[in-house]
């Protein structure tokens, strides 16, 4: 635990509860103080939804710290077992009940005696893992409940399904672009002539988890979130699972053809046949996404040899940094990770692709990584882009943390064919480009009288007289800001405190040295 005013990742019970509310009729029973409670408001603003499951907060207050929290936890699970009628009630522990040192797993087996619903405590440390870690913990948790449920029960069938079919897990409530992404995966797999065995969690039933095992293979599309169920899946009932993201041609192409060996060993057995997947892949590529044909394009081409730092999940950031690399030829300066605990998969997936990589939880680092590197663009996180505004650096949305202008009205998924459009729209609409900055300045489209500080730094110590305001007000705006900062590095560097035109060009000869 560390005391922050931005995360990355949230606390560990956030995670439980966007995986209890993507079921439906799951209710989610949160032991927390007040002000704890705001995933409801967060999830009903953002996710726009109306039908969903709200979250009950049993508040730990005074009196609960005097006399104790059973009683009025297990009032709390009985209420809304007689009052929702759920199929499962997740209690889901918090910090403040680590700290309380509640035995919650007692108040589990008490409230169990007597209520129709399934209880189960969601089995996370909270000090140890935070919300992305306790979702993927969480899910596998409710699977293997469920199965180990069905089997007790003689009617458990557990044979394959007669046409191929999946199951895609790991899409759920406040995911980057997940409704979207769910969208086109279902439909990526009609045309390969899968049928969809199971979503989970985000609108699958709990009752229903025991056919997961019907399903030919398994589809995790996010690291984050499901990969615990799979590997689970496959240990206890030897179902394969493909965990490569269908993000961008290159990515698209190996997901598909892993999809074609797992089928391929099913087939020949079921229905005498193998597929061949390779004519569907020629043609996506070469007539439905637009992506390879732009990237050969001469406005692709303008971008090549630019700079760019990719910040995000292991998942996304992973993806867009092999995008970015090999199919659009932009240089990738740095590419980093918040996810700490996939820090080793993520080197591996980027370290041929990008000139320096970053693993930290810590958004000051990043900030300070990207004023360093000046990339003409960057794709992160909301953080990145509050960056990229006060250095004067675009910035395109590529992972979550997760704001209102991610969870768009149109259909924007960065999976599948669709979302090879998408990010390629987004990465060339990301970067500014210089004539048409410049245009905008000549005819006064940007109000350039008075220049605006724009460093990550909260340092006073410099003043620029109105000389050299002048001068650098001549200085066109694409370049303007690398130039402002070039020019206080090297005062700072000399121990000069006000700039002046001759410090400018001091500092524009020892860059050139």
């Amino acid at each position: 635990m560390k005391l922050a005013y931005w995360m990355y990742a949230g606390p560990a019970h956030i995670g439980t509860l966007r995986v209890a509310s993507s079921f439906k009729n799951v209710h989610a029973i949160m032991h927390a103080p007040l002000g704890d409670d705001y995933f409801n408001v967060m999830r009903s603003m953002l996710e726009r939804e109306r039908d969903f499951t709200p979250v009950t907060a049993s508040i730990v207050d005074r009196h609960v710290l005097a006399r104790g929290s059973q009683e009025k936890v297990v009032d709390n699970i009985s209420r809304k077992d007689k009052q929702e009628q759920p199929n499962l009630i997740v209690l889901t522990p918090t910090c403040t009940s680590s700290i309380l040192q509640e035995d919650l797993q007692n108040f589990v087996e008490r409230a169990s005696a007597f209520s129709d619903s399934d209880i189960i405590l969601a089995d996370v440390n909270h000090y140890r893992v935070n919300e992305l870690q306790a979702a993927d913990r969480t899910l596998e948790q409710v699977v293997r409940y469920y199965l180990d449920k069905a089997r007790r029960q003689e009617s458990f069938n557990v044979s394959l399904t007669e046409k191929p079919s999946a199951n895609i897990i790991g899409i759920f409530t406040l995911g980057f672009h997940n409704q979207h992404d769910c969208r086109e995966l279902k439909r990526l797999l009609k045309d390969l002539g899968i049928e969809i065995n199971q979503v989970i969690p985000e609108g699958g039933f709990v009752e229903n988890l025991h056919m997961l095992p019907k399903a030919w293979f398994n589809l995790v599309p996010y690291r984050e979130t499901g990969l615990m169920t799979a590997k689970y899946l496959e240990k206890e009932f030897g179902m394969s699972y493909i965990s490569t993201t269908p993000m961008g041609i290159v990515d698209i192409a190996n997901c598909i053809r892993q999809i074609q060996e797992r089928i391929n060993m099913q087939y020949p057995i079921l229905l005498k046949k193998k597929v061949n997947y390779e004519p569907y892949i020629d043609e996506q590529t070469k007539f439905i996404s637009q992506a390879a044909w732009f990237s050969r394009s001469i406005d692709c081409q303008n971008l090549t040899g630019k700079k760019a730092v990719v910040f995000g999940d292991a998942t996304h950031a992973a993806s867009i940094t092999k995008i970015l690399a090999c199919e659009m030829g932009i240089r990738v300066s740095c590419a980093g990770t918040y996810c700490k605990h996939d820090q080793e998969w993520f080197k591996e997936q980027v370290q041929n692709f990008c000139d320096e990589i970053i693993i930290t939880d810590d958004h000051t680092k990043v900030g300070d990584m990207i004023a360093r590197v000046e990339p003409s663009a960057i794709f992160g996180t909301q953080m990145e882009r509050h960056i990229g505004k006060r250095l004067d650096i675009p910035c395109g949305v590529i992972s979550s943390p997760v704001h209102i202008q991610n969870f768009t009205l149109g259909y924007r998924p960065f999976l599948g064919y669709e979302g090879t459009n998408q990010v390629a729209d987004l990465v060339y609409n990301s970067f500014t480009l210089g004539m048409e900055d410049h245009l905008l300045e000549i005819f006064g489209g940007h109000d350039t009288k008075e220049v605006i500080t724009k460093s990550l730094s909260t340092d006073t110590d410099l003043t620029w007289n109105s000389e050299s305001l002048l001068e650098l007000n001549k200085i066109p705006g694409f370049v303007r800001g690398k130039i402002k900062r070039n020019t206080e590095k090297f005062a700072r560097q000399n121990g000069i405190t006000q700039i002046t035109a001759e410090t400018m060009y001091a500092a524009k000869e020892a860059l050139n040295a």
